[in-house]
């Protein structure tokens, strides 16, 4: 269930998307219903009635995977990657993988008002858009959302598609990114399991006076702790692009 891996320094793997999924993915996120969408709050910032939580709005839950700042709910066949800087070892992000696809997950420090996502998602557009890629703005279920297609050439030199699906969250004091690959990028129903998780996870911003944008410390829970894999590699700014994630 848990591991830690390395991020490669290239694209390992790309593939040409068929055209009908992605036809698919632009439909459903027209057809998708406007009642589930992620009502916006004071200055910004989501009212999260889907999750995710803030610690202070949920009971204590033991059940919880704890990893320090974030706290994951386990479910059946789900595998937990902890991505890990090279340089200095620590866990930057985490990785969920179920029933073929992916959501890699950050959490960082925010301010009590100022929404993050607004600003993130115009960089992330930006760094799309300077690697000839583009960047589709839609309505998902935790409000506004980016769905990035960027080329890529495969270890064959084939040429191929990345895409990445790129979901902000503002809670209180707290900023979720979270990046979504594999068929969930493009799928609403393949994406309806992970989005799940993504709604039940738990933010423990912590007490400790931190500057925005400052990543939250995450640590291997102690139910993994005895037997670790090896580490990977991750980045620590909200603000990284499309080259965190791939589609396999």
């Amino acid at each position: 269930m848990f591991g830690r891996k390395k991020k490669q320094a290239q694209v390992e793997e790309a593939e040409n998307t068929p055209q009908e999924d992605l036809a698919q993915a632009d439909a459903e996120q027209t057809d998708a219903e406007s009642g589930r969408r992620a009502a916006g709050g004071v200055d910004g910032k989501s009212e999260r009635k889907d999750g995710p939580w803030d610690a202070s709005e949920v009971e204590e839950d033991d059940s919880l995977i704890d990893l320090g700042s974030l706290k994951i709910k386990p479910v059946a066949g789900m595998n937990l990657n902890l991505e890990v800087e090279q340089g200095s070892q620590a866990i930057v992000a985490v990785a969920l993988e179920l029933d073929g696809s992916r959501v890699q997950i950050q959490a960082f420090s925010a301010s009590k008002s100022e929404a993050l996502w607004p600003g993130i998602s115009a960089q992330i557009d930006e760094s799309v858009t300077s690697q000839g890629g583009r960047t589709d703005r839609r309505d998902g279920r935790f409000g506004d959302e980016l769905l990035a297609r960027v080329p890529a050439t495969g270890p064959d030199g084939s040429q191929g598609v990345m895409i990445a699906r790129f979901v902000g969250i503002d809670g209180p004091r707290w900023f979720l990114r979270a990046v979504f690959a594999g068929q969930a990028a493009i799928n609403e129903e393949a994406a309806k399991a992970l989005e799940d998780l993504l709604a039940a996870v738990v933010v423990d911003r912590g007490s400790v006076p931190m500057p925005p944008t400052e990543l939250l410390p995450l640590h291997v829970p102690e139910q993994a702790a005895a037997a670790p894999e090896q580490g990977s590699d991750g980045e620590g700014r909200p603000e990284r692009g499309p080259e965190m994630t791939e589609t396999r």
